[in-house]
């Protein structure tokens, strides 16, 4: 098992140069949709966080990207999913496509939005 990076430079610093790349337009996106999230290494893998609750995550692996906005964020895009493979709460990215940093975008926005709505409810 390999052992849990210290951040999340040293985690794609771990993988090929070409899986850097795509995982660093990943990494962009999410910032850049989940501004005000606090990047870290949760699960062993990116995570963007706000208030102290996840946002989204994502891995990369051999042959894809996997990209975990728990299952709130998959429901809410089904359709736009559905050609990928997926679980509960997970979906795949294959490296052999372009990888969809829009959609990726559309979802860490719905997912920011959400938690900062139970955020909010929570105070009240």
């Amino acid at each position: 098992m390999k052992p849990v990076p210290a951040s999340v430079d040293a985690y794609i610093e771990s993988f090929t140069a070409t899986i850097q790349a795509v995982l660093q337009q990943v990494r962009g996106v999410v910032k850049a949709a989940a501004a005000d999230a606090t990047e870290e290494i949760s699960y062993a893998m990116p995570a963007y966080k706000i208030g102290g609750k996840p946002v989204v995550y994502f891995a990369g692996y051999k042959t894809h990207i996997g990209f975990y906005a728990t299952p709130t964020g998959h429901a809410a895009f089904e359709k736009k999913l559905a050609k990928y493979k997926q679980s509960k709460g997970s979906v795949q990215f294959p490296l052999s496509e372009p990888m969809p940093l829009e959609l990726i975008a559309d979802i860490t926005r719905f997912r920011v939005k959400e938690v900062k709505a139970q955020l909010k409810a929570k105070k009240k």
